[in-house]
């Protein structure tokens, strides 16, 4: 194989990645147990968590609260931190090591079982991100199940703390990162890729399709530039406490845009967002993958 065949097929395995973990993550969407159907079968809204629904990183959250019970240690990911930092500042992170640097997040929880993670969720959940909640935020997404139609989370977190956090909002479901188990237990590998970018986008479809939603009338909200693949493919993408390229998009576009941080918080993250929050979100992948690779 050449070398510029080889540069030719990545783009195109990526992509494969990003449809299987979309459609691993509709396929595990939890739908709403009700007694009657929604009044608005065909219109939903879809949800962005970190920074949208939630300040901050949900799974900074969840790692934080997985290294107070000693799942890795303070100089590991202090060590993955200064990495990820060097190759953001500098600029010469290559984008397939990033995907699998990313890839190997949830390597950390091989051999731990789906319960565990479950119910360590529900405990990190309580101390660390319930009052994190941007009350704005909550309030559109319960505007939309008022209207009966319904509302998924759409997350790069872990499935089963994105189903969490749902089922704690009152919300339909989630769609979340995918990790391989067998019989109840963590193989340390995903399905297809991080839930991110362009997967978010094949999960929306992949759940339309499942569910007989009609895209052009439903909604998505979301901080996030990196999440134009989700936003652009509904009848009502709306930005929330957005970053600067997606603020400049929103409006270049009409869309709706409501920030409910302080002016301060806002400018900074305005500043900071793509290459702070990358090297955040960087960070804690490392961390946590570099612990899975010491078990």
């Amino acid at each position: 194989m050449t070398p510029a065949h080889d540069k030719r097929a990545r783009p195109r395995n990526l992509q494969l990645r990003s449809v299987l973990a979309g459609e691993a993550a509709a396929a595990a969407a939890e739908v709403e147990s009700a007694l009657t159907p929604p009044l608005d079968a065909a219109a939903a809204a879809f949800f962005d968590v970190d920074n949208t629904v939630m300040q901050g990183a949900s799974i900074f959250h969840l790692a934080r609260g997985l290294h107070r019970r000693k799942f890795f240690t303070t100089r590991e990911i202090l060590g993955a931190a200064w990495k990820q930092a060097y190759f953001r500042v500098v600029g010469v992170e290559d984008p397939e090591h990033v995907a699998d640097a990313r890839a190997s997040a949830l390597a950390f929880i091989a051999g731990h079982t789906v319960t565990e993670l479950q119910d360590l969720g529900e405990e990190i959940f309580e101390e660390a991100m319930a009052d994190r909640i941007w009350p704005g935020t909550r309030a559109l997404a319960q505007m939309h199940l008022d209207e009966g139609q319904r509302v998924w989370l759409v997350t790069a977190a872990p499935i089963e703390i994105a189903q969490i956090i749902a089922r704690r909002l009152g919300l339909t479901g989630a769609l979340g990162t995918v990790a391989e188990h067998v019989d109840g237990v963590y193989t340390g590998q995903l399905v297809g890729d991080l839930l991110h970018g362009p997967a978010k986008g094949e999960a929306v479809r992949a759940l339309a399709a499942r569910e007989g939603l009609d895209l052009h009338r439903c909604s998505a909200y979301s901080d996030s530039f990196n999440d134009l693949p989700m936003l652009a493919m509904v009848g009502d993408p709306c930005a929330i406490n957005p970053d600067t390229r997606l603020r400049a998009h929103a409006r270049e576009q009409g869309w709706r845009i409501h920030d409910y941080r302080t002016g301060r918080k806002a400018l900074r993250a305005g500043l900071v967002a793509g290459g702070i929050a990358g090297a955040a979100s960087g960070t804690v992948a490392a961390g946590l993958a570099l612990r899975g690779r010491r078990r």
